[in-house]
């Protein structure tokens, strides 16, 4: 059986003036997200500029001193956003925590005047600010896509992430410990949580998804391109039409350099019902293979399991 291929996706053709480029881009995404769960944007809104002095800023504070960083711990579970150290998170059912430490940016930790930002980084703030803005409006055109394949209102999924406290995550693996556990991996694998994924072009390879014929297939996006993958949200809401693929970063074969990414999970309102919509039972089998469901009690159903969210 042969591997699948991830499509590559150009998103000005979801604004073009021609109806028939945007509806092979919306046919282009709605047969990914069902058929691998994962797509490629490439020629997003998301500024070059913007996403380099990202990169370059994560860095400057990821190097600071540890007791430095520390300082900045968020309460993550109640939506301040913040600093989680190095080895605090492990994915579903795997025993080994995850070689990473990350910050969160996420909807609360923009406007809230009490949340921490690093004062060591001065251009920190509106920096990641300016990145989220940016990822924000390009995934409401992918969510808008998505309902329209669908068959639903334009509207329909950006609604429902309207108010969502959608998170930026800065992601930092450093290089690999000594002291690393035998079979502990950068990121283990797993499934995101949230309705979509935008994952802008890592500084370094390890993203591999699993295949339905049970390997692993590297992803890397070029410097102009997003990886962009279904939720377990969306996934339930769409009674699995929609896949969310199991995904992982694996530990540099050769060098041990440092990786780091931001991906963008994009979360609904807490109160949005997910149950499985009858329209999708009726184009799945006919039965309901996932629960009733708010987003709110799934987000802390799935905290409970990782302790922060998986990404």
């Amino acid at each position: 059986m042969t591997s699948p291929t991830v499509p590559i996706i150009n998103y000005t053709d979801f604004l073009s003036p021609e109806a028939a480029i945007r509806h092979q881009a919306i046919n282009t995404v709605g047969q990914a997200l069902e058929d691998t769960g994962f797509f490629i944007l490439a020629q997003s809104q998301v500024s070059p500029e913007v996403l380099r002095r990202a990169y370059q800023t994560a860095t400057d504070f990821f190097t600071l001193p540890e007791a430095v960083k520390c300082q900045y711990e968020g309460p993550n579970r109640q939506g301040q956003g913040g600093f989680s150290r190095f080895g605090t998170e492990q994915a579903k059912g795997y025993a080994l925590p995850d070689l990473k430490e990350f910050w969160h940016i996420n909807a609360n930790s923009l406007t809230q005047e009490s949340t921490p930002w690093p004062q060591e980084v001065p251009f920190f703030r509106p920096v990641m600010t300016r990145l989220y803005q940016q990822l924000m409006a390009c995934a409401e055109v992918l969510l808008e896509a998505c309902a329209l394949y669908l068959g639903q209102p334009a509207n329909w999924l950006v609604d429902m992430a309207k108010g969502g406290n959608t998170v930026l995550r800065l992601a930092h693996y450093p290089p690999i410990p000594a002291s690393a556990a035998t079979g502990s991996l950068r990121a283990a694998p797993h499934e995101d949580i949230n309705l979509i994924t935008l994952l802008c072009e890592a500084t370094a390879p390890g993203l591999e998804i699993l295949t339905q014929n049970g390997q692993w297939l590297p992803i890397q996006a070029s410097p102009d391109q997003i990886v962009v993958d279904t939720g377990d949200m969306l996934q339930n809401l769409t009674n699995g039409l929609f896949k969310s693929t199991t995904h992982r970063v694996v530990n540099p074969g050769r060098g041990n350099q440092r990786r780091l990414s931001m991906p963008f999970f994009v979360h609904p309102r807490p109160e949005v019902d997910l149950s499985p919509r009858s329209v999708f039972i009726e184009r799945t089998g006919g039965k309901a293979r996932f629960p009733d469901i708010t987003a709110a009690q799934y987000l802390e159903q799935r905290l409970e399991e990782i302790m922060v969210e998986a990404g």
